[in-house]
Order: structure tokens, then C-alpha cells, then sequence
């Protein structure tokens, strides 16, 4: 029933992240009355904290490949009909600096607060209501075919839901997994979630074995199912992290085993024969360690009992295991980080119960779901923001 605190809008939007704003942006400049809610006391927490405070907003190459999810071809339409070329030309419209680094992603030249700001007027200026620090308690759909939603800022109520509260990713920034809640309270599915571009952390075994590499940072080559990255490594005490390590545990899943090659710009085993042809008479070690840390070198040399004699007097099959491991080092880590780190949550909203043009719920009509709670989770690189702002624009063309 409604009361003197009830507020009715053509569309209720649950969560002030980059999805929300984007369908809110849409649906408000289409003349649709628009309510943007969010427990947090500002919009877009997640696009502040992201690529140190500049924001890897999206990239120049995004593909469906880029992405996991049980359905690999439900993003193509958001994608198609809101490229990431287009954001581009609105952020270039916007006149905020942006800058391009490796692999076609891009970042604000300064604090990502001021894109934030200028996406914030973009919603007040499309006629959006933003209600912050308001908590959602619960959420229906009464005989009127009309969604109510309490909160603790009184009753909203919508034609159209849109739930875009995000993952269970970076709680300290407020994620929550409501949007999971309220999916299974519509009878939606959810596919099973977990942390991902997190990274890594190892064994006990493996810990204590590999120990003293904190700190350590190179460019390696990791390998998890068929799927390869190659990009910087960073050991830490807890395992691995590092761009390389993240990429490759979107991929992981547990007991799985991961394959890295320290070295795989080089075959070592040519390399060593030439040495021994050029007569170099240095200790392995010690060539090792123009390549790879010493750290790395001497603890490897020392796991294989790698003779302490000169390249010449070393036979090819006493180095064989040593460069093997090298190249094809295989750990079987003991978890990811978790969702304290984690940057995305893999899983969620299957997306075989949502149409792949607009968003919107096959069971429930005038229920949305996008973003990081949808069954899309993309690499590291912008990806994942580029989705937010995709599946934003699709569900706001209709709402």
C-alpha cells in the first residue's frame, strides 16, 4: 500500500555503479522518470578505487572472446549496438583526458573523481532521482503488476526493476550479493559465483618450497586450461599476484593446475648448447641469473641439484628437469585471493533466463539485470567496465 513516503517512478534502479548510472542516463533522456538507489554515500564507489584511482574505463579491442560465461554469445548484442568506440567518442565529447597503455586500454589522465562527477550530472541532467545511503529490504511485485521496493528511506515503486547492485567483489566498497537474493526470489538462476582476477595464493607445500620470492616481479607466461597470458608476475608472501596472475584466475577453478614458463621468450636448452659451443665456462647460475631474479635462479638450481661445475663439463641431461621447470613450472594453488581483493565475482544471473537485447527477465516482464550480477565476467583490461556500460545502455533503451 502506498504511503505519504512512497515515490513512484516509471523505473527503479538498484545500484549507483557504472550499469545503473549508464541505464538511468538512457532511460531519463528517453523522458522515462527514473530512481537510482544505492546504500552507498556516493555513486560509482567501484570506478573511483579502480586503476589506482584513474580507471581502466574500457578498451579499444573488446570481443566476446574477452569474456566467461556459460553462454559465450549472450554479450554479442549489448556489444554490437553499444561498442566501446562509442563510450570512447562520449568520454572524448566529455573533454576528460584519457590516455591508451598496452593492450588497447585506457585510463583518465587524471582521478577518475572527475569522470564520476561528470557521469553523476549526466543522470540529474537526464532527470534521474538519486537517493543514497538507502538500504534495501525487501523487494516484490504486487497485483498490480507494479515493483515495490522498502527501503530504508521509504517505499519506491516502478514498472521496471533494474538490479544492478554488482557482485560479491571488494566488499569494503559495499558489494553485498543482493542482486543475487533478489534474482532467486524471482526464480532466477545463479551460476555458481566466485572470486576472479584476484590471483593466487599457494599451497603450504608450495609456500615452503618456493619460499623467499616476495617481491619478486617478472614477465612470465601462465598457463590455466587452454587459455595462456603473458604479462608481469608479482610473488607475494601469500602466493601470486600480478596482471598475469589475475587474468589466469578468471580461468581457474579449484584443484586445477596452472603452468607458468619464467622464461618463455627463449629456449633454454638451444641457448645452453650454444654457451657450451662458445665455450663459456661461467657457472649456470650465474647465466641464469642474467635472465630470471637470482633469487629465482639459485632456488631452482638448488631444487635440482644442478652440478656446481662450468657450462662445458654439464651434460644436456642434468639440466633437462632444471629447464623444464623453468618453462613449465606447475603449481596447483590452494585457493584465489577471495573476494577481499578479487576485482570481478565470475558467475551469476544466468543469462539463459535474460534476452541478450534488452536485459531483461524471460520469467518476470519488467525486471532488468545488468553488469558485474549478470553471468559475463571479462579479463583485466577495461573489460569489464565496457559490459557495464553495454548492457547499461541496452536495458535503458527500453526500461
Amino acid at each position: 500500500m502506498m504511503n505519504a513516503q512512497s515515490k513512484i517512478f516509471d523505473v527503479v534502479i538498484l545500484g549507483a555503479g557504472g550499469a545503473g548510472m549508464m541505464c538511468a542516463i538512457e532511460a531519463g533522456n528517453r523522458g522515462r522518470s527514473v530512481a537510482l538507489i544505492d546504500h552507498g554515500k556516493q555513486v560509482g564507489s567501484k570506478i573511483l578505487i579502480s586503476g589506482g584511482g584513474r580507471c581502466n574505463f574500457t578498451n579499444r579491442n573488446v570481443s566476446t572472446k574477452n569474456y566467461v560465461s556459460q553462454n559465450s554469445h549472450f554479450a554479442k548484442s549489448a556489444f554490437s549496438r553499444f561498442p566501446s568506440d562509442q563510450f570512447i567518442r562520449r568520454i572524448e565529447d566529455s573533454g576528460l583526458p584519457f590516455e591508451e597503455r598496452k593492450w588497447g586500454q585506457l585510463f583518465f589522465q587524471r582521478s577518475a573523481r572527475d569522470f564520476v562527477e561528470f557521469f553523476k550530472n549526466q543522470c540529474i541532467e537526464a532527470g534521474a532521482e538519486i537517493f543514497l545511503q538507502t538500504e534495501i529490504i525487501q523487494v516484490q511485485r504486487n497485483s498490480d503488476q507494479i515493483f515495490e521496493v522498502q527501503t530504508s528511506n521509504g517505499n519506491f515503486y516502478g514498472q521496471s526493476l533494474v538490479v544492478a547492485t554488482g557482485g560479491l567483489s571488494l566488499p569494503k566498497v559495499g558489494a553485498t550479493g543482493i542482486g543475487y537474493k533478489i534474482a532467486k526470489y524471482f526464480n532466477h538462476s545463479i551460476t555458481e559465483t566466485a572470486p576472479a582476477l584476484d590471483g593466487f595464493v599457494l599451497s603450504e607445500e608450495d609456500a615452503h618450497r618456493y619460499g623467499g620470492f616476495a617481491g619478486i616481479s617478472l614477465d612470465t607466461k601462465i598457463t590455466c586450461g587452454d587459455i595462456s597470458f603473458t604479462e608481469a608476475l608479482l610473488f607475494t608472501h601469500a602466493g601470486l599476484s600480478g596482471p598475469v596472475s589475475l587474468q589466469a584466475s578468471l580461468h581457474w577453478h579449484p584443484q586445477q593446475p596452472i603452468e607458468i614458463n619464467l622464461l618463455y621468450k627463449m629456449d633454454l636448452m638451444e641457448w645452453f648448447r650454444a654457451e657450451k659451443q662458445k665455450g663459456n665456462r661461467k657457472l649456470l647460475k650465474n647465466l641464469l641469473c642474467e635472465f630470471i631474479p637470482a633469487r629465482l635462479a639459485e632456488r631452482f638450481c638448488e631444487l635440482h641439484d644442478t652440478p656446481k661445475l662450468p657450462l662445458p663439463e654439464l651434460s644436456d641431461k642434468s639440466v633437462t628437469a632444471l629447464f623444464e621447470n623453468i618453462h613449465r613450472w606447475k603449481l596447483v594453488p590452494k585457493s584465489t585471493v577471495g573476494y577481499s581483493k578479487a576485482e570481478v565475482t565470475r558467475g551469476g544471473v544466468d543469462t539463459n533466463e535474460l534476452s541478450s537485447k534488452t536485459m531483461e527477465s524471460k520469467k518476470v516482464p519488467g525486471l532488468y539485470f545488468i553488469g558485474e550480477v549478470v553471468d559475463v565476467t571479462g579479463w583485466l583490461g577495461g573489460y569489464n567496465f565496457q559490459w557495464a556500460w553495454s548492457s547499461g545502455w541496452a536495458s535503458g533503451q527500453v526500461v
